[in-house]
Protein backbone atom coordinates (compact mmCIF):
# COMPACT_ATOMS: atom_id res chain seq x y z
CA UNK A 1 0.00 0.00 0.00
CA UNK A 2 1.58 3.76 -0.82
CA UNK A 3 0.04 6.36 0.75
CA UNK A 4 0.51 10.43 -0.65
CA UNK A 5 -0.39 12.83 2.74
CA UNK A 6 0.44 16.02 3.51
CA UNK A 7 -1.63 17.23 -0.13
CA UNK A 8 -4.84 17.96 0.55
CA UNK A 9 -4.78 19.90 4.13
CA UNK A 10 -2.72 23.28 3.94
CA UNK A 11 -3.73 23.95 7.62
CA UNK A 12 -6.20 22.99 10.37
CA UNK A 13 -7.69 25.88 12.69
CA UNK A 14 -9.78 25.51 15.55
CA UNK A 15 -11.41 28.50 17.62
CA UNK A 16 -11.91 27.26 21.54
CA UNK A 17 -12.81 29.09 24.58
CA UNK A 18 -9.81 29.66 26.96
CA UNK A 19 -7.04 29.50 24.85
CA UNK A 20 -4.40 29.20 28.20
CA UNK A 21 -6.01 25.92 28.64
CA UNK A 22 -6.09 24.80 25.39
CA UNK A 23 -2.27 25.91 24.81
CA UNK A 24 -1.54 24.17 27.79
CA UNK A 25 -3.38 20.71 26.60
CA UNK A 26 -1.78 20.57 23.19
CA UNK A 27 1.47 21.54 24.82
CA UNK A 28 1.55 18.32 26.62
CA UNK A 29 0.18 16.26 24.04
CA UNK A 30 1.97 17.81 20.66
CA UNK A 31 5.50 17.36 23.23
CA UNK A 32 4.71 13.60 23.58
CA UNK A 33 4.54 13.45 20.12
CA UNK A 34 8.20 14.87 20.06
CA UNK A 35 6.47 18.30 18.43
CA UNK A 36 6.44 21.92 20.23
CA UNK A 37 4.67 25.27 19.65
CA UNK A 38 6.05 27.31 16.88
CA UNK A 39 4.02 30.42 17.43
CA UNK A 40 2.30 31.93 20.89
CA UNK A 41 0.74 34.82 21.56
CA UNK A 42 -1.98 36.56 23.81
CA UNK A 43 -4.53 35.79 20.80
CA UNK A 44 -3.18 32.21 19.26
CA UNK A 45 -0.95 29.56 19.33
CA UNK A 46 0.14 27.13 16.23
CA UNK A 47 2.57 24.14 15.35
CA UNK A 48 3.44 22.91 11.70
CA UNK A 49 -0.18 23.46 10.00
CA UNK A 50 -2.33 23.32 13.51
CA UNK A 51 -3.33 26.79 13.98
CA UNK A 52 -5.41 27.60 17.14
CA UNK A 53 -7.41 31.05 18.21
CA UNK A 54 -9.72 32.05 21.25
CA UNK A 55 -13.52 32.19 20.14
CA UNK A 56 -15.25 35.24 19.33
CA UNK A 57 -18.54 33.70 19.52
CA UNK A 58 -18.62 29.94 18.75
CA UNK A 59 -15.98 27.09 19.30
CA UNK A 60 -15.14 24.51 16.63
CA UNK A 61 -15.88 20.95 17.30
CA UNK A 62 -13.31 18.29 15.35
CA UNK A 63 -12.00 15.51 14.94
CA UNK A 64 -8.25 16.23 14.76
CA UNK A 65 -5.57 13.40 14.15
CA UNK A 66 -1.93 13.77 14.67
CA UNK A 67 0.61 11.42 13.42
CA UNK A 68 2.92 9.11 15.91
CA UNK A 69 5.83 7.53 15.22
CA UNK A 70 5.35 4.13 16.97
CA UNK A 71 2.76 2.73 19.24
CA UNK A 72 5.16 4.29 22.68
CA UNK A 73 4.49 7.85 21.33
CA UNK A 74 0.53 7.41 21.09
CA UNK A 75 0.56 6.20 24.43
CA UNK A 76 2.72 9.04 25.57
CA UNK A 77 0.51 11.02 23.94
CA UNK A 78 -2.74 9.88 25.91
CA UNK A 79 -0.97 9.92 28.65
CA UNK A 80 0.03 13.48 28.54
CA UNK A 81 -3.83 14.79 27.34
CA UNK A 82 -5.48 12.68 30.68
CA UNK A 83 -2.46 15.01 32.49
CA UNK A 84 -3.42 17.67 31.18
CA UNK A 85 -7.15 18.24 31.66
CA UNK A 86 -8.40 16.12 28.63
CA UNK A 87 -10.95 13.11 29.00
CA UNK A 88 -10.24 10.20 27.76
CA UNK A 89 -12.44 8.86 24.47
CA UNK A 90 -10.50 5.38 23.66
CA UNK A 91 -7.45 3.79 25.51
CA UNK A 92 -4.31 3.25 23.17
CA UNK A 93 -4.74 0.25 20.99
CA UNK A 94 -5.00 -1.78 17.60
CA UNK A 95 -8.16 -0.51 15.66
CA UNK A 96 -9.34 -2.40 12.40
CA UNK A 97 -9.28 0.45 10.24
CA UNK A 98 -6.30 -1.40 8.99
CA UNK A 99 -3.49 -3.94 9.73
CA UNK A 100 -1.19 -1.75 12.11
CA UNK A 101 -3.58 1.06 13.10
CA UNK A 102 -2.36 1.66 16.48
CA UNK A 103 -4.29 5.17 18.26
CA UNK A 104 -5.76 6.65 20.88
CA UNK A 105 -8.42 9.42 21.73
CA UNK A 106 -8.93 12.89 23.80
CA UNK A 107 -11.54 14.89 24.01
CA UNK A 108 -9.46 18.07 24.51
CA UNK A 109 -10.85 21.20 27.02
CA UNK A 110 -13.51 22.50 24.15
CA UNK A 111 -14.90 19.00 22.98
CA UNK A 112 -12.65 18.10 20.13
CA UNK A 113 -11.41 14.54 19.40
CA UNK A 114 -7.93 14.61 19.22
CA UNK A 115 -6.29 11.39 18.28
CA UNK A 116 -2.73 10.15 17.96
CA UNK A 117 -2.27 7.46 15.17
CA UNK A 118 0.66 5.03 14.22
CA UNK A 119 -0.03 3.41 10.85
CA UNK A 120 2.60 0.49 11.52
CA UNK A 121 6.29 0.50 10.49
CA UNK A 122 6.59 2.07 6.71
CA UNK A 123 9.52 3.71 4.87
CA UNK A 124 8.62 7.83 4.46
CA UNK A 125 9.80 9.21 1.22
CA UNK A 126 10.86 12.67 2.89
CA UNK A 127 10.86 13.39 6.81
CA UNK A 128 8.78 16.67 6.00
CA UNK A 129 7.32 18.78 2.91
CA UNK A 130 10.09 22.50 2.91
CA UNK A 131 8.01 25.09 0.60
CA UNK A 132 9.86 27.98 0.20
CA UNK A 133 8.18 31.62 -1.55
CA UNK A 134 9.53 32.32 -4.98
CA UNK A 135 10.28 36.20 -5.45
CA UNK A 136 8.44 36.60 -9.10
CA UNK A 137 10.34 39.97 -11.10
Amino acid sequence: MELHLGRLVDHVHIRVTDLQTSSAFYRAVLQALGRSLVTEDERHFSSDEFYVTAADDRVSHVHLAFQASDEGMVRRFHEAGLAAGGDDNGKPGERDYHPGYFAAYLIDPDGNNVEAVFHGPARRSTESVIVTAEVLP
